[in-house]
């Protein structure tokens, strides 16, 4: 007989049992065990699936920053749902869900969703009404000029090409990656992360009014360069991409 036997027996007893109880290299075997479908964390589904390109904790990067005060003022949770389950077709906004192709299921778009907008400061906006998030009625490009050159042209340049504190806004490589609603969105909430003004900043004491932000987007859509085969976000009656964004 094999004295050594009982002894292996008893270590891998042990061995097990404390596996059991602490998990492997001290994670829990209830947390190891998850599938990727059960896992509802905030934090761990925004890191994995958000933070690349919104930044940590939403301060913006490759995309807006979404736990902007001012984007979370505009934006409800049927915007947040939306975009995130469905994505924004013809931009880099992929859908999520998996009942659009993507790997989320309902409860973990809900998480993501509760979660970001925990990040919402309400306090911050007492009294200021900053523009819709979507427009209500379609913009005018040729008053929209007039706005660029008022409230963009000191940054971006008078053609819109770039100036010394900013670059195009009028780049075809941009606005064939840009919805017109994404458009909107940054007019309104600006690029803090990049010291962008939001609407009330471009030119001091003078917010954008809601028209003022329709026909600035018109006007921007306008010098899209449409090459033959080349898909763009289809617009609504408004000339807006609604709640897309």
């Amino acid at each position: 007989m094999n004295r050594r036997l009982p002894l292996m027996a008893i270590c891998l007893t042990a061995f097990a049992t404390a596996a059991g109880c602490n998990g492997f290299h001290g994670v829990p075997v209830s947390a190891a065990q998850l599938r990727p479908d059960q896992v509802l964390d905030f934090e761990t589904l925004y890191s994995e699936n958000c933070a690349g390109c919104h930044g940590e904790r939403g301060q913006g990067g490759a995309a807006i920053a979404i736990a902007s005060p001012v984007y979370l003022s505009i934006a409800g949770d049927d915007v947040l749902r939306n975009v995130m389950a469905n994505g924004v077709p013809g931009t880099p906004m992929p859908a999520f869900a998996q009942k659009a192709g993507g790997m989320l299921t309902e409860p973990q778009v809900s998480a993501l969703v509760s979660g970001i907008r925990n990040w919402a400061k309400p306090d911050d906006f007492a009294g200021v009404h900053p523009p819709a998030y979507a427009g209500t009625t379609p913009g005018n490009p040729s008053r929209g000029a007039d706005v660029y050159a008022t409230f963009c042209s000191s940054c971006h340049g008078a053609d819109g090409k770039g100036g010394k504190e900013a670059g195009s806004v009028v780049d075809p490589s941009f606005l064939a990656l840009i919805s017109d609603q994404g458009l909107r969105t940054v007019v309104i909430v600006g690029r803090p992360e990049f010291n962008a003004p939001d609407w009330r900043g471009d030119v001091p004491g003078h917010p954008m009014t809601g028209e003022q932000v329709s026909d600035v987007v018109a006007w921007l859509a306008a010098q899209r360069v449409r090459y033959p085969g080349q898909p763009y976000p289809a617009q609504d009656a408004a000339g807006q991409q609604g709640a897309k964004e």
